[in-house]
């Protein structure tokens, strides 16, 4: 090579020197994420036909290799523990405190499992969490009083939590999905909510006192399987967006607001309460819509603007007199795919002679002041066996 050539040549390797360096120091993990991930390798492990942990080799860069880890920057931003597909199975350990020093992280998530322990409060300080997702395992202890202000979505469901709900949970700024389901919560609802939730799901857990005022952005809540109680029109007034309303299986009472049915709520579970009164609803419900109000004290007639719905539990009240017209046609047309009027005190339902129930419709009228159409046979076996009510059960409600 001519001496000449020697300074540039020099120059070129210096500077594809310099090119590589700074290449492989922006691959470098932060120490302190690193270190997490060994600590969260050394905390959990893989339960029987689960392989995560087997890309975890911490001979290489973990940002490009480590199956659930991705990083930005040189800090992992997102750690999803656990393989996500159908079937697979979970992970067992502790989740370890290490985990509230990854500041970078955004979403945190974690496979069904048999992960135990109590949640590490830090996790849900970390400052710019917006996605945690923990459900099905056996995580156990109370929750913390303060949360990252940037959490969005909280899925705990499923699992051992206990404790009072921290009213600072309910104020979260961007929170719009709460799920925390199946867990052993105790004590009252905070009496304000300001989150802008859209989906909220405290159902299976033994939470007491009244259902509080809720934001109006919510499209799905469900509550069901609780001790709550008291009545419920201020509550649900202002819900003019759901779609979807679970209060089943608690000790509410009072009337049900004739304006919740016209909300656009596909699937209305209100069994298993003591709600009362005539149901009178502002406008028909959504077409095709599951309506299940059994089991509660509810009186008067039924009003047909009911008989939209497809599937429609109303046994066990105090309705009485004639079944709306609107019903029957509706059945007939094979719209009504379920009809249960079991133990009321109705008088008639007029089906034309000759006219036939769809097959697939089930449909009982059993145990009410009528002889029920041969035709409507289809009551499940808990209905019991007898066919009308005795005549001194049906004297009050007779109307001729």
């Amino acid at each position: 090579m001519a001496p000449t050539q020697l300074p540039l040549y020099s120059f070129l390797v210096f500077s594809l020197y310099i090119y590589i360096s700074i290449s492989f120091a922006s691959a470098i993990l932060h120490p302190v994420d690193y270190l997490t991930l060994q600590s969260i390798h050394r905390s959990m492990s893989d339960l029987p036909g689960s392989k995560f942990f087997s890309s975890w080799d911490f001979t290489t860069d973990p940002c490009t290799t480590f199956t659930g880890v991705s990083c930005s920057g040189g800090r992992i931003v997102s750690l999803s523990l656990g393989d996500p597909r159908a079937g697979s199975a979970g992970l067992a350990g502790t989740l370890p405190a290490s985990i509230g020093r990854l500041t970078a992280l955004t979403d945190l998530s974690l496979v069904p499992g048999r992960v135990t322990g109590t949640i590490p409060p830090s996790i849900f300080r970390l400052p710019n969490l917006r996605f945690l997702a923990l459900s099905s395992n056996l995580l156990s202890g109370r929750l913390p009083d303060s949360f990252s202000p940037f959490l969005r979505t909280i899925d705990i469901s499923s699992n051992r939590l206990s404790g009072f709900l921290p009213a600072s949970l309910f104020h979260l700024r961007d929170l719009t999905t709460l799920i925390m389901s199946h867990n052993r919560f105790v004590g009252r609802l905070p009496n304000q909510v300001s989150s802008p939730l859209i989906h909220l799901d405290l159902k299976n857990n033994l939470l007491s006192g009244q259902i509080p005022t809720l934001p109006s952005s919510l499209q799905y809540l469900s509550l069901s399987s609780n001790h709550l109680s008291g009545q419920v029109e201020t509550s649900l007034a202002k819900l003019v967006n759901l779609n979807y309303l679970d209060l089943s299986f608690n000790l509410l009472s009072g009337w049900i607001p004739g304006a919740l049915f016209s909300f656009p709520i596909r699937s209305l579970h209100l069994q298993r309460n003591s709600f009362s009164g005539h149901l009178i609803p502002t406008s028909p419900v959504h077409e095709g819509a599951l309506l299940d109000l059994s089991y509660n004290q509810l009186t008067g007639t039924i009003p047909k603007e009911l008989s939209m719905a497809g599937t429609i539990y109303l046994n066990s009240n105090k309705f009485f007199g004639e079944v709306p017209g609107e019903f029957v046609q509706r059945l007939m047309e094979g719209k009504i795919r379920l009809l249960y009027l079991q133990h009321n005190y109705l008088t008639k339902m007029v089906i034309t002679s000759g006219a036939a129930i769809p097959v697939s419709a089930s449909v009982c009228v059993q145990d009410n002041c009528m002889v029920p159409p041969v035709e409507l046979s289809s009551c499940p076996v808990r209905s019991g066996r007898r066919k009308s009510r005795p005549a001194w059960q049906c004297n009050v409600w007779a109307k001729g």
